[in-house]
């Protein structure tokens, strides 16, 4: 008998989320992101919910590969684009487009000699300070891609730093002003909003959305919850109690009692820890359902187990129903009791985890 612990990946949240993105940016193209295995969700089944996303983005080759062997024609990008000359003839063959985004990059292309042409995302750096030209070598940069021959569409594209904070609209508009006056006149496609700015920033949609977070039902501010934004959870964690305990009064639980029982109380011992992908250093506190009911975990998180207090669910016993994350229990919410974000907890998703769509 399998353990009860599986991860519940619903295809129509992952629709819906793409209509949310559809209402925010209705004169955009969509370029979903679903690098990381869509997630923690699943390349090609992502792909199948999100196939009328005009476009799809990730950093792994083989996984571009995969997506084109199994029927997509949408643009496919590479978002750190090659690393080696030699995966250019891959790109080609596969017909995906590539994010230039440094100048071995443009010397590896034009050292090539592809039969047909590539389209390229050329990247500006406007303020992120992690991959792209600077404005003094942008056109130079953009000038070398149009005279290469081997060169298809290019598009202009960059990526902001701090879209996410409510309070930070000036770097926004510092870099989108960086963008504009790089871009001004060059008359070409250009991508630059992120999940947050989708939702924030109108005035950074352009061409293309590169939706990533949203899509599955997170939310890309620590201030907002993802319900407040209408997004519906793509994936639910779900477990059930495997055993237990009573404690007395100053009882411990787990590794190195970092919990100890101010009074008499029931704890449940769920099958799913740190090795399904549960945050370890998720402290006692960190938000749980029980049978759809609110408690917390108590004591340190193991590789395969945990533990809930049932103080307040006197009905709770072995074989009880319990949701880690997702419906009912934002992941965000997880996230931020962890000190993380739900990003980690949705890409950390061990491959042991049962799937269930």
């Amino acid at each position: 008998m399998s353990r009860p612990i599986q991860a519940l990946i619903d295809l129509s949240a992952l629709e819906y989320n793409l209509s949310v993105v559809r209402r925010h940016a209705p004169n955009s193209r969509v370029m979903a992101v679903i690098k990381a295995d869509a997630y923690g969700h699943g390349l090609l089944r992502a792909a199948e919910a999100l196939a009328r996303a005009e476009g799809f983005a990730m950093l792994e080759l083989n996984a571009a590969v995969r997506l084109r062997e199994a029927g997509y024609r949408q643009t496919i990008l590479l978002l750190e684009g090659f690393f080696d000359i030699s995966e250019l003839g891959w790109i080609e063959q596969y017909h995906l487009s590539t994010v230039i985004h440094h100048r071995e990059q443009l010397a590896m292309l034009s050292a090539s000699r592809p039969r047909g042409k590539l389209d390229v995302f050329l990247k500006l750096n406007t303020g992120m300070n992690r991959l792209g030209f600077t404005l003094d070598e942008f056109p130079a940069a953009l000038e070398t891609l149009k005279a290469n021959p081997a060169v298809g569409q290019i598009t202009v594209m960059t990526h902001f730093a701090r879209a996410d904070e409510s309070c930070r609209s000036e770097s926004i508009t510092a870099q989108l002003q960086r963008f504009n006056t790089a871009a001004e006149g060059r008359y070409l496609p250009r991508s630059m909003a992120n999940s947050a700015a989708i939702l924030r920033f109108p005035e950074t949609h352009a061409d293309w959305v590169r939706p990533g977070i949203m899509l599955y039902g997170a939310s890309p501010f620590a201030d907002t919850a993802a319900d407040e934004l209408d997004l519906h959870p793509a994936m639910t964690v779900l477990s059930k109690i495997i055993a237990v305990q009573t404690l007395e009064p100053r009882d411990g639980v787990g590794y190195g009692h970092t919990f100890r029982a101010g009074r008499s109380m029931r704890v449940g011992i769920v099958a799913g820890g740190y090795a399904d992908g549960y945050p370890r250093h998720a402290p006692t506190g960190t938000p749980i359902l029980v049978n759809g009911r609110r408690t917390r975990i108590v004591g340190r998180v193991s590789m395969d187990m945990l533990h809930v207090d049932l103080s307040e669910i006197e009905s709770a016993g072995v074989g009880t129903p319990v949701t880690l994350w997702g419906k009912g229990m934002p992941v965000d919410e997880v996230a931020q009791s962890a000190g993380t974000v739900g990003y980690e907890l949705l890409c950390a998703l061990a491959p042991r985890m049962q799937i269930v769509t």
